[in-house]
């Protein structure tokens, strides 16, 4: 059975939707919800779904062992970002490679980098009058949104369209694509 961990900051929009994906998978389940703030909503879809929980601090994340050994003793095989505001250490990109995944609200390389997350992508996306926005699930590696994409959809930016409904659009995509992303990802990975 390969393990997963969902790393996330937020609400768990992303991970609920990955959890009951994965549910009732003969070969992958969620292992572990990894947070960084304490009272995210992630923590409670963790609480709800009976999943363990590391909660992490910055100081051990980013100059101790970026958990790398809890990881490795709960078998974790891949690592997925899912509204996670952290950048990944070098430490555990190293110990992860090719291994972790992020979803990006924007058509990396465009609107990626620090800063560049939930509304703040969708309002760059209008004040450059895109016609299109969509999402990246890209390998990560030691920079923000840099790593190997490996998959994008698209949506037409419409004339009307806010922050607010871009968000929405896009959570629409990520809902549909990342599970599956996600489960061939672990396919392909198998296969080497």
């Amino acid at each position: 059975m390969k393990q997963l961990a969902i790393f996330a900051s937020g609400t768990g929009s992303n991970a609920a939707r990955i959890i009951d994906y994965f549910r009732h998978h003969r070969e992958i389940k969620v292992g572990l919800i990894v947070c960084n703030k304490p009272g995210a909503g992630v923590l409670n879809v963790a609480e709800r779904e009976g999943l363990p929980v590391l909660l992490i601090e910055k100081e051990r994340f980013f100059r101790g062992d970026g958990y790398v050994e809890d990881l490795r003793r709960r078998e974790i095989g891949l690592i997925v970002l899912a509204g996670f505001l952290w950048k990944i250490p070098l430490t555990l990109v190293r110990a992860y490679p090719g291994k972790i995944v992020n979803i990006h609200p924007a058509l990396l390389p465009k609107y990626g980098g620090k800063g560049m997350y939930g509304r703040f992508v969708h309002e760059a996306v209008l004040a450059a009058s895109e016609k299109e926005t969509g999402i990246t699930i890209h390998y990560v590696d030691e920079l923000y949104d840099h790593g190997a994409p490996i998959f994008q959809a698209k949506i037409v930016v419409e004339p009307g369209d806010t922050p607010d409904t871009l968000a929405k659009k896009i959570h629409l995509l990520e809902y549909e694509h990342f599970p599956r992303i996600i489960e061939e990802v672990l396919h392909l990975q198998n296969h080497r």
